[in-house]
Protein backbone atom coordinates (compact mmCIF):
# COMPACT_ATOMS: atom_id res chain seq x y z
CA UNK A 1 0.00 0.00 0.00
CA UNK A 2 1.14 3.52 -1.20
CA UNK A 3 2.01 5.89 2.12
CA UNK A 4 0.97 9.81 1.08
CA UNK A 5 3.93 11.73 0.06
CA UNK A 6 5.42 14.04 3.49
CA UNK A 7 4.71 18.14 3.06
CA UNK A 8 8.05 19.85 3.60
CA UNK A 9 7.95 22.19 5.94
CA UNK A 10 7.01 25.55 4.23
CA UNK A 11 5.34 28.01 6.37
CA UNK A 12 3.59 31.36 5.36
CA UNK A 13 2.01 29.60 2.55
CA UNK A 14 -1.67 30.06 3.30
CA UNK A 15 -4.18 32.31 5.85
CA UNK A 16 -4.89 31.41 9.47
CA UNK A 17 -7.50 28.99 9.49
CA UNK A 18 -9.75 31.64 11.35
CA UNK A 19 -8.55 34.14 8.63
CA UNK A 20 -7.59 37.00 11.49
CA UNK A 21 -5.05 38.98 10.21
CA UNK A 22 -1.86 38.20 10.88
CA UNK A 23 0.39 41.16 12.33
CA UNK A 24 3.23 41.65 10.11
CA UNK A 25 5.75 40.56 13.39
CA UNK A 26 4.06 37.30 13.67
CA UNK A 27 4.07 35.92 10.21
CA UNK A 28 6.19 33.58 8.93
CA UNK A 29 8.19 33.52 5.92
CA UNK A 30 8.81 30.84 3.64
CA UNK A 31 12.42 31.80 2.70
CA UNK A 32 13.32 31.00 5.90
CA UNK A 33 11.64 27.70 6.82
CA UNK A 34 15.28 25.93 6.60
CA UNK A 35 17.30 27.91 8.66
CA UNK A 36 17.94 24.43 11.06
CA UNK A 37 19.69 23.22 7.90
CA UNK A 38 22.01 26.19 7.61
CA UNK A 39 25.39 26.41 8.71
CA UNK A 40 25.57 28.14 11.66
CA UNK A 41 27.51 31.08 9.85
CA UNK A 42 24.88 31.35 7.80
CA UNK A 43 22.67 31.41 10.20
CA UNK A 44 24.22 33.75 11.93
CA UNK A 45 24.76 36.30 8.63
CA UNK A 46 21.22 35.43 7.80
CA UNK A 47 20.29 37.27 11.83
CA UNK A 48 22.74 39.72 11.41
CA UNK A 49 21.20 40.99 7.89
CA UNK A 50 17.94 40.95 9.13
CA UNK A 51 19.34 43.32 12.34
CA UNK A 52 21.19 45.95 10.59
CA UNK A 53 17.69 46.56 8.86
CA UNK A 54 16.58 47.72 12.63
CA UNK A 55 18.11 50.98 13.02
CA UNK A 56 16.97 52.17 9.57
CA UNK A 57 13.64 51.04 10.69
CA UNK A 58 14.20 53.61 13.94
CA UNK A 59 15.57 56.39 11.95
CA UNK A 60 12.19 56.33 10.38
CA UNK A 61 10.62 57.43 13.44
CA UNK A 62 12.87 60.23 15.04
CA UNK A 63 10.40 63.30 14.41
CA UNK A 64 8.04 61.10 16.68
CA UNK A 65 10.31 59.88 19.19
CA UNK A 66 11.84 63.77 19.50
CA UNK A 67 8.29 64.92 19.48
CA UNK A 68 8.01 62.51 22.75
CA UNK A 69 11.33 63.25 24.18
CA UNK A 70 10.43 67.00 24.24
CA UNK A 71 6.83 66.17 26.05
CA UNK A 72 8.30 64.12 28.31
CA UNK A 73 10.73 66.34 29.59
CA UNK A 74 8.56 68.95 29.49
CA UNK A 75 6.22 67.27 32.06
CA UNK A 76 8.96 66.02 34.36
CA UNK A 77 10.77 69.60 34.27
CA UNK A 78 7.29 70.08 36.20
CA UNK A 79 7.57 66.97 38.36
CA UNK A 80 6.66 64.29 36.45
CA UNK A 81 7.22 60.26 36.28
CA UNK A 82 7.92 58.32 33.16
CA UNK A 83 6.49 55.09 33.53
CA UNK A 84 6.92 51.97 30.78
CA UNK A 85 3.83 49.10 30.45
CA UNK A 86 4.40 45.98 28.92
CA UNK A 87 4.21 42.16 29.09
CA UNK A 88 7.12 39.55 28.02
CA UNK A 89 9.96 40.49 26.14
CA UNK A 90 8.49 44.14 25.91
CA UNK A 91 8.03 44.96 29.39
CA UNK A 92 11.51 43.52 30.67
CA UNK A 93 13.14 46.40 28.44
CA UNK A 94 11.05 48.69 30.38
CA UNK A 95 12.02 47.54 32.96
CA UNK A 96 15.93 47.03 32.74
CA UNK A 97 15.40 50.80 30.90
CA UNK A 98 14.32 52.27 34.18
CA UNK A 99 16.68 50.26 36.41
CA UNK A 100 19.40 52.26 34.72
CA UNK A 101 18.15 55.59 35.25
CA UNK A 102 19.63 55.86 38.75
CA UNK A 103 23.08 54.56 38.84
CA UNK A 104 23.39 56.54 35.24
CA UNK A 105 21.42 59.87 35.62
CA UNK A 106 21.10 60.08 39.87
CA UNK A 107 17.10 59.54 39.51
CA UNK A 108 15.21 58.74 42.48
CA UNK A 109 14.12 55.14 41.32
CA UNK A 110 10.19 56.41 41.50
CA UNK A 111 11.39 58.82 38.84
CA UNK A 112 11.26 56.32 36.10
CA UNK A 113 9.31 53.45 36.54
CA UNK A 114 8.89 50.18 34.50
CA UNK A 115 5.42 48.03 34.68
CA UNK A 116 5.02 44.31 33.54
CA UNK A 117 2.16 42.28 33.12
CA UNK A 118 2.89 39.36 36.19
CA UNK A 119 4.73 41.55 38.90
CA UNK A 120 8.68 41.62 39.72
CA UNK A 121 8.56 37.72 39.04
CA UNK A 122 7.75 38.12 35.87
CA UNK A 123 10.93 39.73 34.75
CA UNK A 124 12.68 36.16 35.33
CA UNK A 125 10.05 33.66 34.97
CA UNK A 126 7.04 33.40 32.46
CA UNK A 127 3.99 34.11 33.77
CA UNK A 128 1.56 32.71 31.81
CA UNK A 129 -1.62 34.25 31.06
CA UNK A 130 -0.41 37.68 32.96
CA UNK A 131 -0.32 39.73 29.48
CA UNK A 132 -4.02 38.78 28.74
CA UNK A 133 -5.43 40.58 32.09
CA UNK A 134 -6.79 43.80 31.31
CA UNK A 135 -7.13 44.33 35.14
CA UNK A 136 -3.88 43.65 35.93
CA UNK A 137 -2.77 47.06 34.18
CA UNK A 138 -5.40 49.01 35.51
CA UNK A 139 -4.60 47.50 39.08
CA UNK A 140 -0.75 48.60 38.26
CA UNK A 141 -1.85 51.71 37.06
CA UNK A 142 -3.59 52.86 39.69
CA UNK A 143 -1.15 52.19 42.82
CA UNK A 144 0.96 54.46 41.02
CA UNK A 145 -1.52 57.33 41.30
CA UNK A 146 -0.59 59.16 38.13
CA UNK A 147 -1.03 62.66 37.49
CA UNK A 148 -1.12 65.08 34.23
CA UNK A 149 2.48 65.45 34.92
CA UNK A 150 3.15 61.87 34.34
CA UNK A 151 3.58 59.77 30.85
CA UNK A 152 2.93 56.25 30.55
CA UNK A 153 4.54 54.37 27.67
CA UNK A 154 3.27 51.44 26.60
CA UNK A 155 5.15 48.72 24.49
CA UNK A 156 4.05 45.82 22.39
CA UNK A 157 5.67 44.26 19.78
CA UNK A 158 2.50 43.26 18.01
CA UNK A 159 0.44 46.59 19.52
CA UNK A 160 -2.64 44.41 20.50
CA UNK A 161 -1.13 42.98 23.95
CA UNK A 162 -4.17 43.55 26.06
CA UNK A 163 -1.97 44.61 29.67
CA UNK A 164 -0.07 47.40 26.98
CA UNK A 165 -3.43 48.50 25.81
CA UNK A 166 -5.30 49.00 29.17
CA UNK A 167 -2.53 50.66 30.59
CA UNK A 168 -2.19 52.91 28.11
CA UNK A 169 -6.09 53.77 28.32
CA UNK A 170 -5.90 53.79 32.35
CA UNK A 171 -3.06 56.30 32.09
CA UNK A 172 -5.17 58.49 30.15
CA UNK A 173 -8.14 58.77 31.81
CA UNK A 174 -5.66 60.12 35.08
CA UNK A 175 -5.00 62.67 32.41
CA UNK A 176 -1.44 61.49 32.19
CA UNK A 177 0.61 61.80 28.98
CA UNK A 178 0.51 58.36 26.92
CA UNK A 179 2.60 56.84 24.26
CA UNK A 180 2.28 53.63 22.14
CA UNK A 181 5.40 52.00 21.12
CA UNK A 182 4.52 48.78 18.79
CA UNK A 183 6.60 47.33 15.68
CA UNK A 184 3.36 47.06 13.34
CA UNK A 185 1.38 49.79 11.78
CA UNK A 186 -2.13 50.59 12.89
CA UNK A 187 -2.03 48.85 16.34
CA UNK A 188 -4.76 49.62 19.11
CA UNK A 189 -2.13 50.17 21.20
CA UNK A 190 -0.78 53.29 19.23
CA UNK A 191 -4.59 54.27 18.74
CA UNK A 192 -5.15 54.29 22.37
CA UNK A 193 -2.60 56.81 23.49
CA UNK A 194 -2.12 60.66 22.50
CA UNK A 195 1.15 60.14 20.76
CA UNK A 196 2.71 57.10 18.77
CA UNK A 197 5.77 55.43 17.68
CA UNK A 198 5.50 52.87 15.06
CA UNK A 199 8.91 50.86 14.38
CA UNK A 200 8.13 48.69 11.56
CA UNK A 201 10.95 45.52 11.60
CA UNK A 202 8.57 43.41 9.72
CA UNK A 203 8.65 39.11 10.37
CA UNK A 204 10.97 37.52 13.00
CA UNK A 205 14.05 35.10 11.62
CA UNK A 206 12.57 32.99 14.53
CA UNK A 207 8.89 33.11 13.67
CA UNK A 208 6.76 35.10 16.42
CA UNK A 209 10.09 35.35 18.14
CA UNK A 210 9.73 39.20 19.10
CA UNK A 211 12.66 39.06 21.70
CA UNK A 212 14.51 39.26 17.88
CA UNK A 213 14.11 42.63 16.00
CA UNK A 214 11.09 43.94 17.38
CA UNK A 215 13.58 43.87 21.36
CA UNK A 216 16.02 45.58 19.66
CA UNK A 217 14.05 48.19 18.36
CA UNK A 218 12.46 48.40 21.52
CA UNK A 219 15.49 48.42 23.29
CA UNK A 220 17.05 51.27 20.84
CA UNK A 221 14.09 53.28 20.69
CA UNK A 222 14.00 53.16 24.69
CA UNK A 223 17.37 54.08 24.77
CA UNK A 224 16.95 57.48 22.78
CA UNK A 225 13.75 58.14 25.19
CA UNK A 226 15.74 58.00 28.27
CA UNK A 227 18.74 59.36 27.42
CA UNK A 228 17.43 62.36 25.60
CA UNK A 229 15.01 63.28 28.33
CA UNK A 230 17.84 63.22 30.85
CA UNK A 231 19.69 65.26 28.51
CA UNK A 232 17.24 67.79 28.57
CA UNK A 233 16.59 67.91 32.56
CA UNK A 234 20.29 68.56 32.39
CA UNK A 235 21.74 64.95 33.93
CA UNK A 236 24.50 65.60 31.45
CA UNK A 237 27.17 67.98 30.64
CA UNK A 238 28.38 67.91 27.45
CA UNK A 239 28.23 64.22 26.82
CA UNK A 240 29.55 63.63 30.59
CA UNK A 241 27.23 61.40 33.12
CA UNK A 242 28.24 64.43 35.52
CA UNK A 243 25.04 62.87 37.91
CA UNK A 244 26.62 59.70 38.30
CA UNK A 245 25.95 57.55 41.72
CA UNK A 246 29.99 56.46 42.64
CA UNK A 247 28.38 53.89 44.66
CA UNK A 248 31.19 51.35 43.68
CA UNK A 249 34.91 51.29 42.36
CA UNK A 250 34.38 51.55 38.89
CA UNK A 251 31.88 54.20 39.38
CA UNK A 252 34.25 56.47 41.72
CA UNK A 253 36.90 56.37 38.68
CA UNK A 254 34.10 57.24 36.41
CA UNK A 255 33.46 60.28 38.24
CA UNK A 256 36.92 61.24 38.60
CA UNK A 257 37.70 61.17 34.64
CA UNK A 258 34.39 62.89 34.17
CA UNK A 259 35.12 65.55 36.66
CA UNK A 260 39.05 65.62 35.46
CA UNK A 261 37.98 65.87 31.38
CA UNK A 262 35.49 68.48 32.38
CA UNK A 263 37.53 70.75 34.22
CA UNK A 264 40.91 70.03 33.36
CA UNK A 265 42.10 69.65 36.62
CA UNK A 266 44.87 68.01 38.13
CA UNK A 267 44.48 65.00 40.41
CA UNK A 268 44.83 66.44 43.54
CA UNK A 269 42.46 69.16 42.96
CA UNK A 270 40.05 66.74 41.68
CA UNK A 271 40.06 64.30 44.67
CA UNK A 272 40.01 67.35 46.63
CA UNK A 273 36.95 68.97 44.85
CA UNK A 274 35.03 65.38 45.19
CA UNK A 275 35.98 64.47 48.62
CA UNK A 276 34.37 68.42 49.54
CA UNK A 277 31.19 66.95 47.33
CA UNK A 278 30.29 63.67 48.81
CA UNK A 279 31.68 62.48 45.72
CA UNK A 280 28.99 64.47 43.45
CA UNK A 281 30.67 64.77 40.40
CA UNK A 282 28.23 67.95 39.28
CA UNK A 283 29.13 69.32 42.33
CA UNK A 284 32.38 68.93 42.20
CA UNK A 285 32.51 70.23 38.54
CA UNK A 286 31.22 73.58 39.31
CA UNK A 287 33.51 73.91 42.74
CA UNK A 288 36.38 73.71 40.01
CA UNK A 289 35.42 76.15 36.83
CA UNK A 290 33.38 78.37 39.49
CA UNK A 291 35.73 78.11 42.15
CA UNK A 292 33.27 78.15 44.79
CA UNK A 293 33.15 75.89 48.07
CA UNK A 294 30.82 72.67 48.17
CA UNK A 295 27.81 74.70 49.41
CA UNK A 296 27.67 77.62 47.22
CA UNK A 297 27.64 75.54 44.15
CA UNK A 298 24.86 72.94 45.38
CA UNK A 299 22.97 76.21 45.84
CA UNK A 300 23.96 77.65 42.51
CA UNK A 301 23.00 73.85 41.04
CA UNK A 302 19.60 74.21 42.57
CA UNK A 303 18.92 78.24 40.94
CA UNK A 304 19.59 76.34 38.15
CA UNK A 305 17.48 73.44 38.25
CA UNK A 306 20.11 71.05 37.97
CA UNK A 307 21.17 72.33 34.90
CA UNK A 308 25.77 72.35 35.32
CA UNK A 309 26.08 74.46 31.92
CA UNK A 310 23.19 77.40 33.01
CA UNK A 311 24.76 77.39 36.78
CA UNK A 312 28.01 77.84 35.05
CA UNK A 313 26.60 81.06 32.56
CA UNK A 314 25.11 82.56 35.96
CA UNK A 315 29.05 82.73 37.39
CA UNK A 316 30.67 82.48 34.01
CA UNK A 317 32.68 86.57 35.19
CA UNK A 318 34.41 84.25 37.81
CA UNK A 319 34.96 80.88 35.91
CA UNK A 320 38.88 80.57 36.18
CA UNK A 321 39.20 77.19 34.24
CA UNK A 322 37.61 77.10 30.47
CA UNK A 323 36.71 73.93 29.09
CA UNK A 324 35.49 72.29 26.11
CA UNK A 325 32.45 71.19 27.26
CA UNK A 326 31.45 75.29 28.12
CA UNK A 327 30.59 75.88 24.44
CA UNK A 328 27.08 78.20 24.16
CA UNK A 329 23.72 76.66 24.01
CA UNK A 330 22.59 76.66 20.15
CA UNK A 331 19.56 75.25 20.66
CA UNK A 332 16.07 75.30 23.68
CA UNK A 333 16.24 72.23 25.22
CA UNK A 334 13.12 71.54 24.48
CA UNK A 335 10.31 72.39 21.56
CA UNK A 336 8.68 74.85 23.68
CA UNK A 337 12.22 76.15 24.88
CA UNK A 338 12.43 74.58 28.06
Amino acid sequence: MNQPATTPHTPGSGRAADATPVPPTERIRPDWAAIDQLPTPELLRLMNAEDRAVPAAVAGQLERIAAVVDAVAARMARGGRLVYAGAGSAGRLGVLDAAECPPTFGTDPALVVGLIAGGRTAVTEAVEGAEDRPDLAEADVAALGLTAADTLVGVSASGRTPYAVAAVRAARATGALTVGLACNRGSALVAAAELGIEVEVGPEVLAGSTRLKAGTAQKLVLNMLSTAVMVRLGRTYGNLMVDVRATNAKLRERARRIVAEATGADEEAVRHALTATDGRAKEAVLVLLADVDAPTAARLLTAADGHLRDALHATRDTTPHPSPHEAPRTAPRTADGR
